[in-house]
């Protein structure tokens, strides 16, 4: 199963133009909460993510992932030293790279970064989708879903308020 688990602007966008994300701290969390994250995760054998996405996450400083993550790049050739063993680069065609990471156990695939789920929603290889919506309009930015080929149909499964402020949805692709 290929998933989606990401934050949006009112707008539909995931970061600012020159990629900021800065916007998601603006929503007052006094407990702490990671908004089901954790229990989300737990479910996940790896994390496939772009390079961008993955230069993003570099930049805040201590890594945090403790599953396998995958950087689906044609440009990286290497990876930080302290994360060899944690952080794998991989490309090709994304059915081959869903097998190739299948055969090594990892079945249910979180995916993200905006131009990998792009890709991989274009290819028809989402199942579910996770989507939590920011009360904030950033008026430009970095979209969610960019081309996606064709109308793809997804069910609702459920919704919930977190926090008084953020409206998580949870949908899985009806293929039939």
């Amino acid at each position: 199963m290929n998933y989606i688990y990401i934050a949006q602007s009112l707008d539909g966008f995931i970061a600012t133009a020159d990629g900021g994300i800065e916007w998601l701290e603006a929503v007052p969390n006094p407990e702490g909460s990671d908004f089901g994250y954790s229990e989300f995760i737990s479910k996940i054998d790896a994390l496939l993510m772009g390079r961008n996405t993955f230069e993003k996450v570099l930049s805040f400083g201590e890594w945090s992932y403790t599953i396998p993550v995958y950087v689906l790049s044609n440009t990286l050739t290497t990876i930080p030293e302290e994360l060899e063993g944690k952080v794998f680069l991989i490309n090709g065609k994304l059915e081959d790279v869903i097998s190739q990471l299948s055969s090594k156990g990892m079945n249910n695939l979180y995916i993200d970064g905006g131009q990998v789920i792009s890709s991989f929603l274009k290819e028809d290889l989402i199942d579910e989708m996770i989507i939590t919506t920011v009360p904030v309009l950033l008026g430009s930015g970095l979209p969610l879903f960019g081309d996606t080929g064709v109308i793809k149909n997804f069910s609702h499964l459920s919704t919930e308020v977190l926090n008084d402020h953020l409206v998580k949805s949870h949908y899985v692709r009806n293929k039939t």
